[in-house]
């Protein structure tokens, strides 16, 4: 961040074109989150900060302190169910009450401290990887979802460093592909062995015996430890609780959030239908394109998240180590 300024990857693009975008003020930033140019729990949180620290820049450079509580009402509309967000702007507006210094002080430190936490997720989760195993993932939890390293992904990354030989099964995640679109560039971008799965074969391959592990990542987790994650995450963790495969959620204590007791309490973003009707890619000119997947005159529902039941949960990967997905483990990571 410079000044104002905040600079990120356009998500959107990917992975047929590599662009960095610039927000010069918390509406364009607060554009960025709302339209999925960025996205994933930790690049959500980091740049719902920096908005956050743009607004009392702005603040202070108009002499106009009431702009600030309303930048941050429309910062928190753009992704209700993501607790980073909220976790961050909280942090960065007390900040902002002191100074606007202050304020952009803590949104790089929420940043650098997102970087750190998923290269820990990372240590502690390859210790749950032995040599051979094939791995399943759903979504993207990649470093393009957090400021580094990512969380679902930080521990195949490290696992393949270190000379593990492992076998990634992409599922694809429908309706706007985060799997087959970001999950899959990151993994060939590492060298690292995937192949994209749809995403209903899953419970087929679990009952064939060729995922020895499954790990997504988060976007809420409750005190009780139900987790809200991408669409369809629920479906797999049922399959893998049927089938006796591990089901691992990967994120910092930063996604668990004090205040939602559990699964009910958690708000589902619900998107355009639109997501769902089309899609949208470049043709063989490199010329993009949209084209209607589905029956016209049909109208779609478009859940983003659900829930799964802590009791679906091997245990939460985190910063710092592995917590179980109980109450009582949940509240202690969060208190030490």
């Amino acid at each position: 961040m410079e000044d104002s300024s905040v600079f990120f990857v356009e998500q959107n693009l990917l992975p047929f074109e590599f662009r960095i975008l610039q927000s010069d003020n918390f509406s364009q930033s607060c554009d960025a989150i709302r339209t999925m140019q960025v996205r994933g729990a930790g690049a959500i949180g980091a740049l719902a900060g920096f908005a956050m620290a743009q607004a009392f820049l702005a603040a202070k450079k108009n002499n106009d302190p009431s702009l600030v509580a309303g930048a941050k009402a429309e910062i928190e509309s753009t992704r209700p169910t993501a607790r980073n967000l909220f976790y961050a702007v909280e942090k960065v507006y007390s900040a902002g009450l002191r100074s606007a210094g202050d304020a952009l002080a803590e949104a790089q430190a929420i940043a650098n401290k997102d970087s750190e936490d998923c290269r820990k997720i990372g240590e502690f989760g390859n210790r749950l990887i032995k040599n051979g195993y094939r791995i399943e993932t759903h979504c993207n939890a990649g470093w393009l979802a957090f400021v580094d390293y990512g969380t679902a992904l930080s521990p195949l990354y490290l696992a393949h460093a270190s000379g593990k030989n492992i076998f990634v099964y992409v599922d694809e995640t429908r309706p706007r592909n985060q799997g087959a679109r970001l999950t899959a560039w990151e993994l060939q971008q590492e060298g690292i062995p995937h192949t994209i799965i749809p995403d209903n074969a899953g419970a087929w391959l679990m009952s064939e015996g060729k995922i020895d592990m499954m790990i997504t990542g988060a976007d809420r987790i409750a005190v009780n430890g139900d987790t809200a994650n991408k669409i369809g995450t629920f479906e797999k963790a049922l399959s893998a609780k049927a089938l006796g495969v591990p089901f691992y959620v990967a994120a910092p204590l930063s996604t668990f959030d004090p205040s939602c007791e559990n699964g009910k309490a958690i708000p589902i973003e619900e998107r355009s239908q639109e997501e769902v009707l089309y899609a949208e890619g470049p043709d063989e000119s490199g010329i993009s394109r949209k084209i209607r997947l589905a029956s016209p005159g049909s109208e779609a529902y478009n859940p983003a998240f659900d829930v799964t039941p802590a009791e679906l949960i091997s245990g939460f990967i985190t910063e710092k180590g592995i917590i179980q997905a109980n109450r009582d483990c949940v509240m202690s990571g969060m208190a030490d």
